[in-house]
């Protein structure tokens, strides 16, 4: 499995986590499919492909405004959780690797 693949496993693993405890319905609600959908698109152009860094510590930003905010709420409510919810991936995550 290619880097950008493990990397969209992830963000659909966390923004489903994040509706799941927050939005408080049982199927994943229509705005975290569309951000799914949103972080998806941009994985799939990243100009860096497989050697892409964090989005956090990249030096382009390609979400617009109103999507990074979205995707920092989800990663600062999930973010501290990923270390019990998905240990080896958080580790490699951090450490930056694939």
């Amino acid at each position: 499995m290619s880097k950008i693949e493990k990397e969209k496993d992830t963000v659909t693993f966390m923004i489903e986590y994040y509706c799941t405890k927050n939005h408080n319905q049982e199927v994943i609600c229509k705005s975290c499919i569309d951000l799914i959908k949103y972080a998806h698109e941009k994985l799939s152009v990243c100009p860096f492909g497989e050697k892409k860094t964090s989005c956090l510590r990249c030096k382009i930003h390609c979400y617009s405004k109103d999507k990074r905010e979205e995707i920092r709420k989800v990663m600062s409510y999930v973010g501290p959780r990923m270390i019990y919810l998905m240990p080896i991936q958080y580790v490699k995550h951090i450490f930056n690797k694939s």
